[in-house]
């Protein structure tokens, strides 16, 4: 006699329900990601199991932004928050990346594909601190979690080190108040960075970004992008350690 293995109704029901709230759950925590002068300049529109992300180029700028590059990185951050999220709450998702080339607009594509083998601990949200830091250098265990995430995400990661960090005279920009050389002294920078100049690539950059910035507040390490007066695709981060409480992405 053949078993019919096909679930319930009820079960059905209830399946997508859950799939409905850790989508909605998703889309707030991505509403935490970084974005040009915090602009958030993403649209996400919920289909039955999955999120489409959309430029939304009403929020943007063209005398401050006319290539929407930093915008699109902007997105890629977002859609990395929301990646996580999804994961952190036990589901399994497929990303697609420009989905449809008529519509360049519509950067990606996340599809629920089911319950992942086993719930990813959730990761911190993002903090900066522009505070002088306590003095203690980032680790050699720190700084390599921090290179892995970006590396994982299609982007490279160069460290600067005080001898080789010449900020000031790269970005223009004078030190903000509050920081100043010893700031600098405990401190390092990177570049990051992704080859290509094409909308592609920087959703990608900006994914990295995000996986940077998450790792670094796991592991208690402060992050500061420092994008705005630099030639992109390069972005410099500024690390430094922190001992500061720290929340969960729900």
């Amino acid at each position: 006699m053949a078993i019919n293995s096909c679930p319930h109704p009820t079960d059905m029901r209830a399946d997508t329900q859950a799939v409905t709230e850790a989508l909605a759950s998703a889309v707030a925590a991505a509403g935490l990601a970084p974005s040009i002068h915090d602009t958030r300049p993403w649209r996400w529109r919920m289909t039955d199991n999955g999120l489409d992300l959309h430029l939304e180029s009403s929020r943007l700028s063209d005398v401050t932004e006319p290539d929407v590059r930093l915008a699109t990185l902007s997105c890629g951050a977002a859609l990395h928050h929301a990646r996580v999220s999804l994961a952190a709450q036990g589901w399994r998702a497929t990303e697609t990346r420009m989905p449809d080339p008529a519509r360049p607009e519509h950067l990606a594509r996340l599809q629920v594909d089911g319950p992942a083998p086993a719930p990813v601990e959730a990761l911190t949200v993002r903090r900066t601190n522009r505070r002088p830091p306590p003095g203690r250098r980032i680790g050699p265990d720190e700084l390599a979690a921090i290179i892995t995430a970006v590396h994982a995400e299609g982007s490279l990661l160069h460290v600067l080190y005080p001898n080789q960090a010449e900020l000031a005279s790269w970005t223009g920009v004078t030190r903000s108040t509050g920081t100043g050389s010893r700031h600098d002294r405990s401190a390092l920078l990177a570049i990051r960075y992704k080859r290509g100049e094409q909308p592609m690539n920087w959703l990608r950059a900006g994914e990295a970004l995000s996986a940077a910035w998450l790792t670094a507040a796991e592991i208690g390490v402060s992050l500061l992008p420092l994008s705005a007066n630099v030639t992109y695709p390069y972005v410099v981060l500024h690390l430094s350690s922190i001992d500061l409480p720290i929340n969960r992405i729900p």
